[in-house]
């Protein structure tokens, strides 16, 4: 059962939670129209198309993103606020350890993770895919890949010099094969190449063809080729955000098909699957560490608390940026660095506890 003083601090944790939510998110909103409006514009983009598709989810996305933070400024807020206005003194004294006055902040905590789990693998990749469909058509440059180079099943390697979302086109498109002893069988070269949606073809224009046997070498050359290929533009040419609009098992199972390939950007989309759990539970570790800093009284008033959480925070979002570099840069494994913050922070939040008891 909750008490009272229970209800009191988990009504006060959540609509300080949710008022800077909006407040933040609004303010994000209008400098984001800011910066877009002139696309918009220029883009004919629906009225109803850029409120309802687009920051109707940005709002969401974003959010949810930033929640934990938002979730640690709201704890320094009004926890402070309580500890200047004399009201944590009279708890602690009335015998009630400082574990049981965490308490609330705990239960609160736990609702907001289990909402922002359930929104980042199962509900916010729906959210995702309206929004970037919206900046794929309104506002976002085309897309560019340089030097591209994968691995495929079948023992086929793909490389190409570069592609431009613009036209779709794919310059210096090289397709190998290979057999299993690792002797080249298959070869051909394309000055340009191009996925053929209606057919589902590949268009190879000025290519060279060799296929490999113990007979002898054929080879052909020309002008035009046309292909039946078991993958793809977006296979081999897709944005790395793409995994935003993937939801817990379609992200799974792409990370399994980009680690055959041997893709480039695997850590990133390891990154984003494993973030979409650790983030949520940095509102534990952010909790206890706003609670151990804001709830005893302080000479400067709640502004020194509101620096020190932001100072915590700034430090919060390097870590992750050294940590998400380690991981693409390093080849420090994903799984681990999205967890280093927490546990380092972890270990910050054990110690303030700690000094908080006494």
């Amino acid at each position: 059962m909750l008490s009272i003083l229970d209800k009191y601090i988990i009504k006060k944790f959540l609509s300080t939670f949710f008022f800077m939510l909006g407040i933040i998110m609004l303010l994000a909103m209008v400098f984001d129209i800011s910066e877009r409006l002139g696309e918009f514009i220029d883009n004919k983009a629906p009225i109803s198309d850029i409120f309802l598709k687009y920051y109707l989810n940005f709002l969401v996305y974003y959010g949810n993103t930033y929640s934990s933070m938002i979730i640690f400024l709201a704890v320094i807020w009004f926890t402070a606020k309580m500890a200047q206005d004399t009201e944590i003194i009279p708890i602690l004294n009335s015998g009630k350890p400082f574990n049981r006055f965490l308490r609330p902040y705990m239960i609160a905590a736990t609702l907001l993770m289990i909402i922002s789990l359930i929104l980042n693998h199962f509900i916010l990749p729906r959210s995702n895919k309206a929004r970037l469909d919206f900046e794929e058509n309104y506002y976002r440059v085309a897309h560019h890949v340089e030097d591209y180079h994968a691995e495929f099943p079948g023992n086929r390697v793909i490389y190409y010099t570069s592609f431009n979302g613009a036209d779709s086109i794919f310059n210096d498109l090289v397709m190998e094969k290979w057999s299993p002893e690792n002797k080249l069988i298959y070869f051909i070269k394309a000055r340009t190449a191009k996925y053929d949606v209606k057919s589902e073809n590949w268009i190879f224009s000025e290519f060279y063809e060799r296929k490999v046997s113990p007979d002898g070498d054929d080879i052909n050359e020309g002008s035009e080729r046309r292909i039946a290929l078991d993958f793809k533009t977006e296979d081999i040419a897709s944005r790395q955000n793409i995994v935003e609009a993937m939801n817990y098992t379609e992200l799974r199972d792409f990370i399994q098909k980009e680690k055959l390939r041997g893709s480039p950007s695997l850590a990133f989309y390891e990154l984003e699957f494993y973030q979409r759990t650790s983030l949520p539970f940095a509102s534990y570790v952010l909790t206890i560490i706003g609670v151990s800093v804001a709830s005893r009284k302080k000479r400067g008033g709640i502004g020194v608390n509101i620096a020190i959480g932001l100072g915590i925070v700034f430090v919060y979002i390097f870590a992750m940026k050294v940590m998400a570099v380690a991981t693409s840069n390093l080849g420090f494994p994903s799984a681990i660095a999205v967890w280093v913050p927490n546990m380092l922070f972890a270990g910050i939040a054990y110690l303030l506890y700690r000094n908080a008891l006494r």
